[in-house]
Order: structure tokens, then sequence, then C-alpha cells
């Protein structure tokens, strides 16, 4: 497993084939960071579907509204948690393989539960979403996530849980 230097800021996300480890930029981005930490230590992101997922560009998930594996997901996508949005919290980071975004609507301050993890370099996102995480072990497994918009069988995050808590 990978070196996990503050495991109160690192969440791991199992898949289907294997454990994501992600690094929180809670330095960066503290209210986004605090809010995946806050869902994941209630489940909310357990069982939830990736409902956009995006070849040579990002998969998609966090609806802990509508996106449940299981249930009615055909809005998935649409949703977010019944906490208030976050305001962006825009950086100079780049939009790295492998970062973690907060995904919004058209407005910037919108952003709630969704997230979305960059299969490459999208450069064009740079200052227009917020940057709060880096996978720093497991990419392989997103990069095995199901494509589709939405993705016929959709794969889901099986749980997701903050490192200090394992």
């Amino acid at each position: 497993m990978a070196e996990i230097k503050d495991p109160e800021n690192t969440v791991i996300i199992e898949l289907k084939g294997g454990n994501v480890v992600i690094e929180l930029m809670s330095d960066v981005a503290p209210e986004h960071s605090k809010r995946m930490k806050e869902l994941a230590r209630a489940g909310a992101y357990d069982g939830v579907i990736f409902h956009r997922v995006i070849d040579g560009f990002m998969a998609q998930t966090g609806d802990v509204a509508n996106g449940k594996a299981g249930g009615d997901t055909s809005r998935a996508g649409t949703g977010g948690s019944d906490l208030p949005d976050l305001p962006a919290e825009f950086s100079r980071l780049p939009h790295a393989r492998g970062t973690l975004g907060a995904a919004r609507s058209a407005n910037p301050n919108s952003a709630n539960s969704q997230f979305f993890i960059n299969f490459k370099d999208n450069d064009f996102l740079n200052g227009q979403y917020t940057v709060y995480g880096q996978v720093i072990e497991g990419m392989e497994h997103v990069d095995a996530i199901t494509r589709g918009e939405p993705p016929a069988n959709p794969d889901q995050m099986i749980s997701v849980k903050v490192a200090a808590d394992v």
C-alpha cells in the first residue's frame, strides 16, 4: 500500500478491481476536503455509481442523492447531499492525471458532493474547477472504470473511508 503521510487527509475508495488511495489537499481546498471526509464518514458515498465516464477525460461520481447502485439511477448526476453547496476554492494547481476535481453546475460556487478523477492532464479545466486531491495509488483501477454517459452497467464506489478510520 502507498505510504500514507496524513491519514486524516487521505481517503480510500474501494472499487471492484481494488483500492484507490487519494491524498486530499486540505491546505489548498480545506472546505472541499472537509466535505469529502464528512460524507465518507457518514457512509454517503458507499454504493454510489460512476454516472459519467468519458474516455480520455475523466470519471465522475459522488451523487449521493440519486446515484446509489441498486436504486433508480436515471437522475444520477443531478443531485448532491443535504449539506449546503461549497464556495469555489480555485488554485494554481493543474488538473493533471489522477487529480480529484469538484464537479459543479455553471455556478462556480455550486460544488456539493460530486467529484471527478482526471484520466489525463486536462489543462483546459485549470482555474475553473476546484482541485482538492491526488491519486497516490490505484490509478489503474480508475483507468478500468466502465465508460459511458451514463455507462450501461456502471461501476460503483463500494466504500469510501478516511484512512485514519481504518
